[in-house]
């Protein structure tokens, strides 16, 4: 590695349609892409550690943490500049690990972050506890690139996949440039309502998709309605607050997934229609 080569790789376990919304939190230009049948990975631009704001260990440790805000799912970052090389696990709210080698593989972390790694990450305590305690161990032939793909290594024994042309100890530029020639997503910052979009579009790809947008929405919504406006008739007649409660529950269900499909097919079909 030299002096220009800093860069990172942020494996979250993970499929793309659950990363994107909280990637685009991140507010910077990231890539997008499968890294195995749960993972995918971010590629960042790099442009805060580039232009010299803050070393890239901090700056990807921070991302780590705010991507696993709120969400199940681990990250683990992966960092290196011309000096050291590095892992940082994030898992929600709890305090991130990580682990560091110099540039020329010498470890120089604690060997017990190690094993809470694994242990996070739900690895296995015997076989890949093994594989992991010869990369916290001097070895003279193992430079600190070297040590990560030891790190990826055994996590490719639970579904980690490295994109080709992603490897650990490239500058962010060539990382991206691989990344981008794959076809990978981009992912940037365009406001609030872009992120709100994603969001309910990640929704509506899921299993409640046909109930939320679409011919079984409306179904479902019209038969709210076609319950609660007579049980409301009916309920007010009896003077029963509770059943007159549950009408209107299903009447105000019915009315806002109507509303909700008519607008989300507007959003959907308006950009065709008016081109």
């Amino acid at each position: 590695m030299n002096a220009t080569s800093p860069g990172a790789l942020l494996f979250c376990r993970a499929d793309t349609a659950s990363v994107r919304t909280a990637a685009l939190l991140l507010r910077e230009r990231l890539l997008l892409a499968p890294a195995g049948p749960d993972w995918s990975v971010l590629v960042p631009e790099g442009k805060p550690w580039r232009e010299g704001a803050e070393p890239v260990d901090r700056v990807v440790g921070g991302w780590a943490g705010a991507l696993t805000v709120g969400v199940p799912w681990p990250v683990v970052a992966l960092w290196w500049d011309a000096d050291r090389a590095g892992c940082v696990l994030a898992t929600g709210f709890r305090r991130p690990v990580g682990y560091t080698w110099l540039a020329d593989g010498t470890p120089a972390g604690e060997d017990e972050a190690m094993h809470t790694f694994a242990a996070r990450l739900g690895l296995d305590p015997v076989l890949d506890v093994r594989d992991l305690e010869p990369l916290t161990r001097p070895d003279e032939h193992a430079d600190a690139p070297a040590r990560l793909l030891g790190l990826t290594a055994v996590l490719s024994r639970h579904g980690l996949t490295m994109p080709s042309g992603l490897a650990p100890g490239e500058p962010a530029p060539l990382l991206w440039s691989a990344a981008e020639a794959r076809g990978a997503e981009a992912v940037e910052w365009r406001g609030v309502l872009n992120v709100v979009r994603t969001e309910l579009d990640a929704v509506e790809e899921g299993p409640l998709g046909p109930w939320l947008c679409g011919p079984r929405a409306r179904a479902l919504a019209t038969a709210q309605l076609a319950a609660g406006v007579p049980l409301l008739a009916w309920a007010v007649a009896r003077r029963s607050p509770g059943w007159a409660t549950a009408a209107a529950l299903l009447i105000t269900q019915g009315a806002l997934g109507l509303a909700y499909d008519r607008v989300r097919t507007w959003a959907q079909d308006g950009p065709a229609l008016r081109g």
